[in-house]
């Protein structure tokens, strides 16, 4: 299965890591990294559904999506079009990304910015807050209850949020007992990377009211995004459809209700 290949690789890829770099100095950089920006009132817009825009330039499914992709530059253009927050990819063999990418994206623009990573280790959400994340996000279906609160706990000392990612009714539950303050729904299935939009929609009813709500991956119209703001959700990831739209700028005022 394509998730657990991740998986294994990333308990290598951070293994090496470790040894590399001494917690101590790991724990000293996030603690001097600047102070994290609020993320989860950025995803909370009264009458509007608000746009996590996600720079990405590959995925496991679909390859190099966008080979020219500027990362600083597609950033920029994200904020400049109205964007809450932007999501950077940070996996390298998987998704070609790097925390190098989240650093230059965080310095560049003023949005907060998640760093979406399949964390397995603590010491990942240190790396994170280092190089300058304001959320991270942690997948339910990798981790333990007591990893995903452990790391809650941690993400929110570093004055982190986060992005507690479900694909099921029984995930969902295990974040609302984790005390997550934002859920995301992957429509995706990170086995089979099979996407279904009706995922989100059969779920929001046992999305708490006070939960950050918002729905991820296979969202490419504005169609799409009314029939998730009609079950509750109050923020979309996109990456796919805005890499590959030939024209961000036109693609966001689609999604976001602006052409007409």
């Amino acid at each position: 299965m394509i998730l657990d290949e991740i998986v294994a690789s990333k308990r290598e890829e951070v293994a090496e890591r470790k040894r590399l770099v001494p917690r101590d100095v790991l724990e000293s950089k996030a603690v001097s990294a600047p102070a994290a920006r609020e993320f989860r009132s950025a995803l909370r817009v009264p009458g509007e559904v608000a746009l996590i825009a996600e720079v990405k330039k590959a995925s496991p499914s679909r390859g190099v999506m966008a080979a020219d992709l500027d990362p600083v530059a597609t950033a920029r253009t994200y904020e400049r079009c109205g964007a809450a927050a932007i999501s950077v990819l940070t996996d390298k063999k998987f998704f070609c990304g790097s925390m190098d990418v989240l650093r230059n994206v965080r310095t560049a623009v003023d949005v907060p910015v998640l760093c979406k990573e399949f964390v397995i280790d603590e010491s990942q959400v240190y790396e994170a807050r280092a190089a300058g994340a304001d959320a991270v996000l942690l997948i339910v279906r990798i981790l333990t209850d007591d990893e995903l609160s452990s790391f809650m706990e941690e993400a929110r000392k570093l004055g982190m949020v986060s992005l507690v990612e479900v694909h099921s009714g029984e995930e969902l539950g295990r974040a609302i007992s984790a005390s997550a303050e934002i859920i995301g729904i992957n429509n995706r299935n990170l086995e089979t990377f099979e996407t279904r939009l009706r995922t989100t929609v059969e779920l929001a009813s046992e999305v708490p009211d006070d939960v950050v709500f918002v729905s991820e991956s296979g969202i490419k119209t504005r169609e799409d995004v009314e029939a998730l703001a009609a079950v509750g959700v109050d923020a979309v990831l996109v990456g796919e459809s805005l890499v590959t739209s030939g024209t961000i700028e036109t693609k966001i005022d689609e999604l976001l209700g602006r052409t007409g």
